[in-house]
């Protein structure tokens, strides 16, 4: 028994240690003072639609959002684009549909009832155009990694040159945020690599906010609603308090007084 609890310290102490290293070899995250972060938080209207424009025009090249729907973005609390404006995106993608009445697959123009459209049509399709790494998967992505959206935030903008003491392999790149601050993904983001339809500057900085804004959206698109919900719950429980607090203050007086 004694020898077990030995070897679990040990292997228990050489992960910490493992863990501690990875954590020291990255900097600390940048802070941004998200809008959708407060108790009373709303996501920023402008930025997720821009934000839909980064991700759709740089990053849904290699990166999928499977649990998204064209009609998520024109929902209430999301980039709230028109229904015309969001047929109009999904009508820029194809899918795979049918059979039809001769038994055969067909391709058609997405509707708002489909999901967004993958750029690879299965894992191993997208390891091998990326150098055997999995691009991961957008829809949940700013909860699924600690820091959230301040580390996403902070990798799109951490791409430098290496310090002289690291070598990097071929098609891998220094990142000062990555956990071992290197990473198989090239900066993404470059000055004026999109052009905003509403004239907003394309900086790195501002790219990075708006589609860290628009991924956050897609892994929580009820906040504002549950925010909202929250909000209510602690009115009620308040008032409920007070009458229940002077109910009570009220029939205990009426005890001591017959007392």
């Amino acid at each position: 028994m004694k020898k077990f609890l030995k070897i679990l310290f040990c292997t228990s102490l050489f992960l910490n240690t493992n863990y501690v290293n990875s954590a020291e070899n990255s900097a600390e995250l940048l802070k941004v003072d998200w809008s959708f972060k407060s108790f009373f938080g709303k996501f920023d209207r402008a930025s997720l639609q821009r934000g839909y424009q980064v991700y759709n025009e740089v990053c849904a090249s290699c990166h999928s959002a499977k649990y998204l729907s064209y009609r998520n973005l024109m929902e209430k609390g999301g980039p709230e684009f028109t229904e015309e404006e969001a047929k109009a995106i999904a009508s820029n993608f194809e899918v795979t549909d049918g059979p039809d009445s001769t038994g055969e697959m067909f391709t058609r123009p997405a509707r708002l009832s489909d999901k967004f459209v993958s750029p690879y049509a299965n894992n191993e399709e997208a390891k091998s155009a990326n150098g055997g790494a999995y691009p991961p998967d957008m829809s949940v992505l700013a909860k699924a990694r600690k820091g959230g959206a301040d580390y996403i935030y902070s990798l799109l903008l951490g791409y430098e040159d290496p310090p002289a003491d690291i070598e990097l392999e071929d098609g891998v790149y220094y990142n000062k945020f990555m956990y071992g601050n290197k990473i198989k993904m090239s900066a993404p983001l470059s000055e004026d690599i999109v052009e905003y339809s509403d004239g907003t500057k394309a900086t790195t900085e501002q790219m990075s906010k708006d589609v860290v804004t628009f991924l956050m959206w897609a892994a929580e698109p009820h906040l504002e609603q549950r925010h909202k919900f929250g909000f209510r719950v602690i009115i009620y429980l308040v008032i409920i308090s007070v009458l229940v607090y002077f109910s009570m203050k009220k029939i205990w007086s009426r005890i001591e007084s017959k007392v």
